[in-house]
């Protein structure tokens, strides 16, 4: 690369937010395809809750980026019906507990359609949902619904958790002819990272997971809104001279189990982090495949380090709530210590 086009790289590789990854990856596909219709509570004229649809109305016109009614089963019924007619509808809940109205048209419609027709009629549907918390939120607000759509088969579920991820993925997600449920990070909506929006990063298909640090000592297994936890639990590591590695899921269902396994059978230790109940969680199933596929490579059990088995606490208990930095390490600790044991 020559000294212009590096400086004119940098130049185009600017700070970018998550949420503007996400509006953009809206934009270039409605630009790219006319089926794409976006629809929801306030995300014409208001640009939705975290204005992740901003000026989509205006751009497209209210056909395309079309306000509804306060409805969530309508909403999700509706963009059935719109997919069953070729069309490639977007749908955004507003926030992860308003979503639970729609689900009996999730479980029920969305992720059967392809299966009742034996094939003959895919659903190009995809539900966006912020979920997670970190942002202080109220009950209804800030919940971790991860493990219901992944318990659904006939659905695809996928989390980004950088800006270049967030543009890629959607795009991937709104391509697909399969329902995605697009779970959006609530407190990553705001992160920031140096990306070209005239030339996106492409990600790979929905499915693959990525190491997002190498590592030597223990596997940290992610996604979505714990990443970032894990990155700088990694890099506290190093003061106890634990060199973790830090696989970032992106996509749950499909899972990348070649990914995960690999990482876990260099380091032989794992640890799955998620802001998700541990009882009933991702972490138990993600717990199991590891354990079937690298048990004569694991040192010690897979552990897991979750939200509380509690219904979503009030603002000023988020804090204990979510996992953290020290509980990481904590279980850390204890894979060394039953490695030695």
């Amino acid at each position: 690369m020559t000294t212009a086009t590096a400086a004119g790289a940098a130049t185009a590789a600017r700070p970018a937010t998550l949420a503007q990854a996400l509006t953009r990856a809206l934009r270039d596909a409605m630009a790219a395809d006319p089926a794409v219709h976006v629809l929801g509570e306030d995300v014409g004229a208001l640009g939705g809750v975290f204005r992740v649809t901003d000026g989509l109305a205006a751009e497209f016109g209210e056909d395309r980026c079309t306000d509804t009614p306060l409805a969530e089963a309508g909403i999700l019924g509706t963009a059935v019906g719109m997919a069953m007619y070729g069309l490639r509808p977007v749908v955004e809940m507003q926030f992860d507990a308003f979503a639970y109205p729609a689900f009996e048209q999730l479980v029920s419609h969305v992720a059967r359609m392809r299966n009742r027709t034996r094939g003959a009629m895919p659903l190009p549907l995809t539900i966006r949902i912020p979920y997670g918390g970190g942002i202080g939120g109220v009950e209804h607000h800030s919940d971790s619904s991860e493990a219901y759509y992944m318990a659904t088969p006939g659905l695809h579920v996928v989390t980004p958790a950088t800006v270049a991820d967030a543009y890629g993925l959607l795009r991937a997600a709104i391509a697909s002819d399969d329902p995605v449920v697009f779970l959006e990070p609530k407190r990553l909506y705001w992160s920031k990272d140096a990306w070209d929006p005239e030339e996106p990063t492409p990600v790979e298909p929905v499915g693959r997971a990525v190491v997002r640090r190498p590592g030597r000592s223990a596997t940290l297994v992610t996604y979505g809104p714990s990443l970032p936890v894990c990155l700088e639990a990694a890099e506290a590591a190093r003061a106890e001279g634990w060199d973790l590695e830090v696989v970032d899921l992106r996509s749950l269902v499909p899972f990348d189990d070649e990914t995960v396994c690999a990482s876990v059978r260099r380091t032989g230790r794992a640890v799955v982090v998620h802001e998700s109940g541990s009882f009933g969680g991702p972490g138990g199933e993600i717990a199991a495949r590891v354990t079937e596929r690298c048990f004569h490579h694991l040192e010690a059990p897979v552990l897991r380090v979750a939200g509380l088995d509690i219904p979503y606490p009030p603002p000023m208990l988020e804090r204990h709530h979510l996992p953290g930095v020290d509980r990481v390490l904590d279980a850390v600790g204890r894979l060394q210590w039953e490695a030695e044991s």
